[in-house]
This record gives structure tokens, sequence and C-alpha cells, in this order.
């Protein structure tokens, strides 16, 4: 069974997942409780994708699902130059060319459940292609805001999907806040403020877990942007260990850029609550979040597992970069950001088996990419 929560209230009121809310009734955001037990068992015969795990999202009908047939991504072993080996996630290789595609494909598939024909989203680029796609499979007509120097590659990807695109002259939350306002009229399909958005993420951990035959990983190195993999993964870490399929949940290392590092500030000033940091020009535009909403949920994930925040430069990111573009792997520069945090992470000395990914095509980022290759 799973309901739908406001965050930190007391009194535990809860709303059935057949609400069209999207929001408590002073706008506070809403966690989903579920009290499910995932059965491994019972997987024989279930398609190889995400949508395996069904038993454990929030979807009533199966007919109701919105899908490319996505997930179940190959999880591969890539050493570095360092001589230390990671496993590695291919999740650039979902339909829309990022890992978002995991939390689209559940919350779109809510929507339609909840028969909303009209939704408006916020992105910096990868969330509002995975919206703008999955919206579109569904016949569901969507409104993307996007800050007005997004990359062009992701521009056009949205529009080819046929949303209407607004561009907003401003940062990424300056963004988020009109696309905020433009959903009291519509339902927000926030990769970060809905909480349907984490069910799909989550399968991440899931899927990471079985195709090491369901053995957790001692740490995972994630994006630390909005939070959208960081808490889908703690939460399906947590679901698995509870069910007692798993003995631990890993130390979530988290991963933001010395331009823009809100958790880094946060921790260090014990300030949980979500404020509006300065922040520089970074390659990494997908984690470039000054003002992440559910800031206090990520730093309590890490403190809950033992993990960190380690900040990457923008010479690590070009460096990892280009490492990984001599192995045939391309990528976009955020997700270079991870595995630039990865490299760091490993050069601290350990034999944990350690789990990250790519998170993002690099067809996303031509002219970074183009300006990388000049540098």
């Amino acid at each position: 069974m799973t309901n739908i929560q406001l965050i930190g209230d007391i009194s535990k009121k809860t709303f059935g997942t057949e609400s069209q809310i999207w929001h408590g009734e002073n706008y506070e955001l809403l966690n989903l409780e579920s009290t499910h037990k995932f059965d491994p068992s019972k997987l024989a015969g279930k398609p190889n994708n995400l949508w395996r795990y069904s038993d454990s999202i929030p979807i009533n009908n199966t007919e109701n699902c919105v899908t490319f047939e996505e997930g179940f991504t190959p999880l591969i072993p890539i050493t570095f130059s360092n001589k230390n080996k990671a496993w590695v996630k291919q999740d650039y290789l979902f339909p829309t060319g990022s890992y978002k595609d995991r939390g689209a494909s559940v919350l779109i598939s809510k929507i339609k459940e909840l028969g909303i024909k009209h939704i408006v989203q916020d992105s910096s680029g990868n969330a509002g292609a995975s919206i703008a796609a999955y919206a579109k499979r569904a016949n569901i007509s969507c409104d993307i805001y996007l800050p007005a120097d997004t990359s062009e590659a992701k521009i056009t990807q949205i529009a080819a999907y046929g949303a209407k695109i607004i561009k907003v002259n401003g940062n990424r939350k300056e963004t988020a806040n009109q696309a905020f306002e433009a959903a009291k009229s519509s339902y927000y399909a926030s990769h970060c403020f809905n909480p349907f958005f984490f069910e799909g993420t989550k399968t991440f951990a899931y899927e990471v877990c079985e195709q090491l035959n369901w053995k957790s990983p001692d740490a995972v190195v994630l994006p630390a942007g909005n939070g959208t993999l960081l808490l889908g993964c703690y939460i399906g870490f947590k679901e698995l260990a509870l069910a007692g399929i798993i003995s631990k949940i890993p130390k979530i290392i988290a991963i933001q850029t010395e331009a823009c590092q809100p958790l880094k500030l946060a921790s260090e000033s014990q300030n949980f609550n979500p404020q509006t940091y300065e922040s520089g020009y970074t390659l990494a535009e997908g984690i470039a979040i000054p003002n992440p909403i559910r800031q206090k949920q990520m730093l309590d994930a890490l403190k809950q597992t033992n993990g960190k925040i380690l900040l990457v430069s923008e010479t690590e990111i070009i460096q990892a970069w280009k490492e990984m573009a001599n192995q045939g792997f391309y990528i976009e520069p955020t997700s270079a950001a991870t595995i630039a945090g990865l490299m760091k992470f490993q050069e601290e000395g350990n034999d944990e088996l350690v789990v990250s990914l790519f998170s993002g095509s690099g067809l996303k980022s031509t002219e970074k990419i183009a300006k990388i290759l000049k540098s």
C-alpha cells in the first residue's frame, strides 16, 4: 500500500495515490509512504526493463504504463588511468539520452492514470526532454520552462516532441519559480517536487542489486543537483534492505562542482533548509542547482548512509570527459563531473565495490564538447 504524505507533517495526514495533488495546503513538498515489500522470486517472466519491478511501483493498472521498454541498462566494469576499477551503469542509453527517463516513465504513467491532460515542468534540459517525450507518448500536452541559456541541442530535442517551450531570462531557480506559478492552474510534473518521479529513479538501485546478484555495493557515486537520482537510490536501497534482500544500504557519495556547491555549504553551515547560494559557471549544467528544494532530505540521506559530498573542478570535469572519450564513451559534461568525482573518491584508497553511472549522452552537449576538444 502507498499513500501520499506531507514532509514533516507530525499529524501523519495522508492522501490516497488517486488524489490529483502535487502539494500540501501551503504548497509543502510531498513524500510517498509505502508498506509494500519487494519479492525477487516473482520476477520470473517479467520484462527486462524497469517495469519488471512494477509490484513496487505505485501504478494501480499496468495498462496505464507509459513506456519505451526503458531500463535495465548495462552495468559494466571500467578501469581508469589511476588503475582503479568501478562498475558503471550505462544510463545514457535511455530513449531520450539520460537517466531521467526512469522518473518520467513512472510519473507520466501516474499522470495518465489520474486522467490529467496538461502538465507543467521546469528543467535545465534532460528532465524536460524526458517529460516531453513521455507526455507525447501518453497524448498529454505539456509546457516546459527552460533557462534561456540551455544548450540548443536540448532545446531542439524538447521541441521535437511537440512540447511548448518557455525560455526564462534567469537562472535555474527563477525558471523553477515561473513554472511553479504556472503549475498552480495545471499539474506540476516536476522531477524534484513531484514524489512519483522518485518512484522511477529508485529502480536504479533495484537494477544494480539484481545485476550484482542481489548484493549491495559498498558505495554509489551520484550527481547531486536536485537530488532526483540520489533520493531515488536512497529510497530503492532502503526498500530492498527493509525487505531483507540486501544486508546494507551503500554509502551515497554526492558529487557537486566547485562552482555550485549548495549541499557542501549547507552541511558546513548546519543550515539545512533550502538557501540560495552564489554559484558560478560550470560545464555541468545538469547539477548547477543553487537552491535544491529537497536539500534537507538529500543531506539526511547522506547522513543515514555515512556518505559525503565531493567537489570537482572544471579542469577535473574536462580531464574525466577526455578519459572516457579515450575509452569510447561519449558522455555529456554533467556526466563527466560525476566520473571526476568517482575518480577522486577512488583516489582515497579503498577496495570497496563502487557503482556510478553515465547519466547523460554527449549528443546533448555538442557545443560544450566542441570547446572541450579545443582545450
